[in-house]
């Protein structure tokens, strides 16, 4: 199964021109958190479960494949002693991982490709643990039932059992979440004390401009669209920073298809839909629709509008003869911070 890896989303954008210590300490405190705090190898009896040495194989041949590789670092030592005895034996894929990630620089390749290809087991370490809390999750309600009849039965045959069972499973899926969120706060706060523009959110590592705008703008929208619900908002906005940070074409068209679709999501979960709507103009209506409750206002519908007649629609149709749209740096940065905010605030007011 193909994996997207920060190394080749940014292959051809340059981060790193040189190995440095900030690179370093980087790598190693990335894999610390990986290795203690999301996937943790040895339990407190001192031994790997099975379950463990599974997700660190897997972690190790999934970036092995998109790297080319067999394994991320030889998975076998051998070496004379001093008595001249030769020892070998098999290293534990925590230590694959830990030997590939942690590797002293060489210079066999360039340093913006070392470090990238190191991040990247990061960046799917992280992505890993976040679908298994996503999981975790979307199965709360069930497992809150499961403990509800559990105490239920308990309770008929006369035993007591301190504490409530429900509360619980219900404050050990909050401690996950927590714990999940503080490693994610530590690894993007580690971007910052190295000195370089990124940041992770939703499973991904993306290059972050402006610290101001990331804290004000991005992280909240990030926050707001890990909901199953708008995974093709998440995903379009992701690939218009990839496009932008990469130079890649259209930027802003993929920004205004998120901001679309949040609205669409919209209108068919508020019942406003109504089947016979052509485009984004019609659906915008229906949420500034008085029958509807004016979800949003008169001088909001224009602003909405506007932006798809003069900024989406120009790059969703051919330009025939005429001159091929095109929006400066600057501009693309508005452009999809216009609709990181009007999707942000259409969420927050279902």
């Amino acid at each position: 199964m193909l994996t997207d890896i920060f190394a080749h989303r940014y292959i051809e954008t340059s981060i790193w021109n040189t190995f440095d210590e900030n690179s370093r300490r980087l790598l190693v405190q990335g894999f610390r958190i990986v290795s203690e705090q999301l996937f943790p190898y040895y339990g407190f009896d001192g031994k790997a479960s099975s379950d463990s040495k599974e997700k660190w194989d897997s972690l190790n041949k999934q970036l092995a494949m998109e790297l080319g590789l067999k394994d991320l670092s030889p998975i076998v030592y051998g070496f004379y002693n001093r008595q001249n005895v030769w020892v070998s034996g098999t290293y534990t894929t925590l230590n694959v991982c830990e030997n590939f990630v942690c590797a002293d620089f060489d210079e066999s390749v360039s340093a913006d490709q070392f470090i990238k290809e190191r991040l990247s087991f990061i960046e799917i370490s992280f992505r890993r643990r976040e679908a298994e809390i996503d999981t975790i999750n979307a199965n709360l309600q069930k497992a809150l039932l499961e403990a509800s009849i559990q105490a239920s039965r308990v309770t008929t045959r006369g035993i007591r059992i301190p504490g409530d069972p429900v509360k619980g499973v219900r404050a050990h899926n909050k401690t996950l979440n927590d714990q999940f969120e503080a490693s994610c706060t530590e690894l993007n706060q580690r971007f910052k004390q190295a000195h370089v523009k990124l940041h992770y959110h939703n499973g991904f590592i993306q290059i972050a401009e402006d610290a101001l705008t990331t804290e004000e703008i991005e992280q909240p929208f990030w926050n707001l669209v890990k909901d199953q619900m708008w995974q093709n908002v998440d995903h379009d906005m992701k690939e218009a920073l990839d496009l932008r940070d990469s130079n890649g074409r259209d930027p802003a068209w993929y920004a205004a298809k998120a901001l679309e679709s949040t609205i669409k999501i919209i209108s068919d979960e508020k019942g406003w839909s109504r089947g016979k709507e052509k485009g984004a103009v019609n659906y915008i209506d229906n949420l500034r629709s008085k029958a509807n409750g004016e979800f949003i206002n008169s001088w909001e519908r224009e602003s909405l509008a506007e932006y798809f007649s003069k900024v989406r629609n120009p790059f969703g149709h051919g330009a025939g003869s005429e001159k091929m749209p095109e929006l400066s740096a600057s501009q693309t940065d508005w452009a999809i911070e216009f609709c990181m905010i009007w999707i942000k605030t259409l969420i927050k007011r279902m």
